[in-house]
């Protein structure tokens, strides 16, 4: 099962709530960020990118070089081109770890834009409103506006995810939420 959405859409709601009902979900930021601090990816990255997006107290300056990807929708492209197929190799083994569970779950915002929807028998869309999704990343990221809806704008719409998608939860209330997931997963066990 895939489970996508915009930033601040609340997809980490979601996929907590999977994993208190015991469903595995892969959170594809946590792995990736573990990932991106394997040597031979590390190296491909400054390449890439160079000397100055690292520090030494732990390799990669992760905020450098957030500055630089989410400014330039090709160096976006560069990154996840080194870091996109390490970690499909990662989610795969994570698969086989998990395969005596019912349903496991991909957690990813670029779900479509990776192409990993295709692995996914179900794809459920998080959404929320803009302005909902803006205060959120403000209050979580301690960011500005601006910068939110810059990141927004690499990301595609809701629209094009929601006509990509097997369900939509719109996540404004966390009780409707959570019914709408035991909706979902009734139906999946009945098929």
């Amino acid at each position: 099962m895939g489970l996508t959405g915009g930033i601040g859409s609340g997809k980490t709601t979601v996929a907590n709530y999977l994993q208190s009902q015991g469903i595995p979900v892969y959170v594809s930021d946590i792995e990736a960020k573990k990932v991106m601090e394997f040597p031979d990816v590390i190296e491909k990255i400054i390449f890439i990118f160079g000397k100055a997006i690292t520090n030494e107290i732990n390799g990669l300056d992760r905020k450098k070089l957030a500055e630089i990807v989410f400014n330039d929708p090709e160096k976006l492209k560069q990154l996840n081109s080194i870091v996109h197929p390490e970690v499909k190799k990662h989610y795969e083994n994570w698969v086989q770890e998990h395969k005596n569970y019912l349903f496991v779950v991909k957690e990813t915002a670029i779900l479509f834009e990776s192409g990993s929807y295709k692995d996914c028998d179900v794809v459920i869309n998080v959404t929320a409103p803009l302005e909902t999704r803006i205060q959120r990343v403000i209050e979580r990221d301690k960011t500005t506006r601006e910068k939110v809806l810059s990141r927004i704008k690499n990301q595609i719409s809701d629209e094009e995810r929601n006509s990509k998608s097997t369900y939509v939860i719109e996540n404004i209330d966390l009780d409707t939420v959570k019914t709408k997931i035991d909706e979902i997963l009734k139906t999946l066990t009945i098929q």
